[in-house]
């Protein structure tokens, strides 16, 4: 197990207003959002813990990893031909997450929400690099507890129990309803791979704004139709 701590992560004023899709002058946004980096930038410190890990045992619907059973056909399918993994959570630091907006000052909230979402995104880019070059992978995906209704988010508290105390480790809970705490966490498995895996491939709730591959109903078939599903149906408590 590694621990990786203030990760290096990219706060760019001018991608940040991309990704808000900010008119270029509008110098309200622009100012709250150069004010609000300068507030986030001298406190962040992202963290990470992963484990390169191996599966042990694979059954028609789930995998064995560190003595722990991930229920999951797609994650079984994904790693047929694997035999090293690397499960890992990445946060954007009890700090940043620590940072509020004024009271009753909503735009402020919305920019700076946005901002700490580009720090765990930029965290979790640098640790897929920092993995691969270690251990001199070519391509890898990820999957993630929650992402699909095939794996709920319930068995995040299977993956949290591969690193012991994460609170410990890296400053991250589990809350009754397996979200993570700071909010702006990941988690998942990470696995070499020939062919890019986005979970958002069997998704098929085009609007969702965290899309990262287009739905691909022909790569659903391989899977089986019992594991489609979306991140709203995954993580709708007790399943949550």
């Amino acid at each position: 197990m590694e621990i990786l701590d203030h990760l290096p992560v990219e706060l760019s004023e001018e991608k940040i207003l991309k990704k808000l899709r900010a008119k270029p002058g509008n110098e309200t946004i622009e100012r709250g959002v150069r004010e609000l980096l300068d507030m986030v930038r001298p406190v962040v410190n992202a963290r990470a813990v992963y484990e390169c890990s191996y599966v042990e045992d694979k059954q028609e619907d789930s995998v064995l990893i560190r003595g722990t059973r991930f229920t999951s056909r797609v994650l079984r399918v994904n790693l047929d031909n694997v035999g090293r993994v690397f499960p890992y959570v990445v946060t954007c630091g009890r700090e940043a997450d620590a940072l509020k907006a004024p009271e009753n000052d909503v735009m402020s909230a919305f920019l700076l929400d946005a901002i700490k979402e580009s720090v765990v995104q930029s965290a979790s880019r640098y640790l897929r690099e920092y993995i691969v070059k270690k251990y001199v992978l070519g391509q890898v995906s990820t999957m993630a507890p929650g992402s699909l209704k095939d794996w709920p988010i319930t068995q995040q508290k299977e993956l949290f129990s591969v690193f012991g105390n994460v609170e410990e480790l890296i400053g991250v809970r589990l809350t009754p309803s397996f979200l993570m705490t700071p909010i702006k966490s990941v988690s998942g498995i990470m696995f070499p791979t020939e062919v890019r895996f986005e979970s958002c491939q069997l998704c098929p709730r085009e609007s969702c704004v965290g899309r990262r591959a287009p739905h691909n109903p022909e790569l659903a078939k391989k899977y089986g139709e019992n594991v489609i599903g979306n991140v709203a149906d995954a993580a709708i408590t007790p399943k949550a």
